[in-house]
């Protein structure tokens, strides 16, 4: 039974703006979503610097994909596809974070780079993954791993509509027909549990390792989402054009040492 660490946290995260937005994120990330997963017994993307396995054993299962550029993700499938179940251990690994936007960015479009080749692999035979992990399993995997890429693509999508309704003063109107009326209800609803659920799990992982000089961060989470949505479309050029390229993330920059508590 494979274990990744419950939390993966920063010991620059007061730098610079992005690296306290990442702060939150991995807070949410190590603190909130993975060890739900755990909870769950769904299948865990693993992540992060503190994941240790035997070389034998991995090749024995045929569990690690030499070409993947976020390869812990994938491992953490592969690993569930074979019946194993990785668990979250209440341990704390600090790392130092990107503090300059274009090693953050390339650093952000590995990772999706590595989601898109993730769930394009595992997605060539859907019935056998369907067959291997279940349908909870298989489900989770779409929101995880798809869930990501698909989000990230379209939020800045929704401002771009935003703003052209606002320019025609639609901006969260009623639709005039019936027909359209449960889809407005649904999307509105969506909208706010959305946006009220993702800074709520922040505020939850900052009072978690208290780090509360990092709340008044929390209402701009929204638009280190819009800096993160840049990556998956830089990662489909990539992916296009230089598949397999690494873009090693630059360390040894930070200004600071303390961790946020």
């Amino acid at each position: 039974m494979p274990a990744c660490r419950r939390g993966s946290n920063l010991y620059n995260a007061f730098d610079t703006w992005l690296t306290r937005q990442f702060a939150i994120e991995y807070g949410a990330l190590f603190d909130g979503i993975l060890p739900t997963l755990d909870r769950l017994a769904l299948p865990i993307p693993l992540g992060g610097t503190s994941n240790h396995f035997r070389v034998p054993a991995l090749k024995w299962l045929m569990a690690s994909d030499p070409f993947n550029v976020t390869e812990d993700a994938d491992l953490g499938i592969r690993l569930a596809r074979k019946g194993y179940r990785c668990r979250v251990l209440a341990s704390t690994t600090f790392e130092e974070a990107p503090t300059h936007f274009m090693s953050w960015l390339r650093q952000r479009t590995r990772w999706m780079k590595g989601y898109m080749q993730t769930w394009l692999v595992h997605m060539r035979a859907p019935r056998a993954l369907w067959r291997e992990l279940g349908p909870q399993d298989f489900l989770a995997f779409q929101i995880t791993v798809g869930g990501t890429l698909l989000s990230a693509l379209v939020h800045p999508w929704f401002y771009a509509l935003a703003a052209y309704d606002l320019a025609n003063s639609t901006f969260l109107a009623q639709p005039t027909s019936l027909f359209g009326l449960p889809f407005w209800l649904i999307a509105s609803l969506s909208l706010a549990t959305g946006y009220f659920a993702s800074m709520a799990l922040g505020l939850f992982a900052l009072r978690l390792r208290g780090g509360y000089r990092l709340i008044a961060q929390v209402p701009l989470m929204p638009l280190y989402w819009l800096l993160i949505s840049a990556a998956p479309y830089r990662a489909l050029w990539q992916f296009a054009t230089k598949r397999f390229t690494w873009e090693k993330t630059e360390h040894g920059l930070a200004r600071s040492m303390a961790p946020p508590r």
